[in-house]
């Protein structure tokens, strides 16, 4: 992709699954990268496992606690230099029906996908528009916030204020120079999906709901990133780029 070489990639949520492969791929487009995670262990693992390709730093830390988002993109200014590109991607999510949903699990998936998202987007943006040479903003959203998914209540509900939220900033950024988009994936083969749901119904899914016929892979998510921030997507702002085999297609 034109344009990354050399550029200072923050990705939160960056030491496992679509994170993990997307620090990979900015590593490779010679990226110098910065890793925020939950996870010590996750953590020490990636940068073991990456830091053959280039020069990659990183942090732990909650970005639903304003004060652990401070400490990242203060470690990432000073690693870095610079933060030209803000890769916004952390997130859970919580299976039960609606009506059984409980209030801590609401909570905490509104906090770490929305909250958090507006948190570190924030503070990167202030920092973006106050030295004036702009920068691009990718936000993982999902095909839940264009849709709503039985048994996903907070997570539908954080994933489409992620949708508004990268809209509004859109409209308010771009004179300031800063790239605002979102992608929305559908299903994805990741650890986090593993851990929702069993491999029989995984395949049950792909075969009715993606015309494609599978899930989708990390990597292909993190290529979708990597054109998002670069000179190849110079006029694409305010966009939410949908990558889900054709599931939203189907009725």
């Amino acid at each position: 992709m034109r344009g990354l070489e050399g550029k200072g990639v923050l990705i939160v949520g960056g030491t496992s699954g679509i994170g993990l492969a997307t620090a990979r791929r900015f590593l490779e487009e010679g990226s110098r990268v910065f890793v925020a995670g939950h996870d010590e262990a996750e953590l020490k693992e990636t940068r073991a496992t990456l830091t053959e390709l280039g020069a990659i730093d990183g942090l732990v830390g909650d970005v639903s606690v304003e004060d652990d988002v401070e400490t990242i993109v203060r470690g990432a200014t000073a690693s870095l230099s610079r933060i030209d590109v803000l890769i916004n991607n952390a997130g859970v999510a919580h299976k039960a029906p609606f009506l059984e949903t409980a209030t801590e699990a609401w909570d905490r998936t509104i906090a770490v996908n929305l909250r958090g998202m507006f948190l570190v987007a924030r503070a990167v943006g202030r920092l973006m528009a106050a030295d004036g040479a702009g920068g691009a903003i990718v936000n993982m959203a999902s095909t839940n916030a264009l849709g709503g998914e039985e048994l996903y209540t907070a997570y539908n509900a954080s994933k489409g204020g992620v949708l508004q939220l990268t809209r509004t900033m859109a409209v308010e950024l771009g004179s300031a120079g800063i790239r605002v988009n979102c992608l929305c994936p559908g299903f994805i083969d990741t650890p986090l999906n593993r851990g929702l749901e069993d491999e029989t119904w995984i395949r049950t899914y792909e075969r009715e709901h993606i015309p494609l016929g599978r899930r989708g892979r990390a990597d292909e998510v993190a290529a979708a990133y990597a054109f998002l921030a670069s000179e190849e997507a110079s006029f694409i702002h305010g966009a939410a780029l949908v990558i889900d085999g054709g599931q939203t297609a189907v009725m």
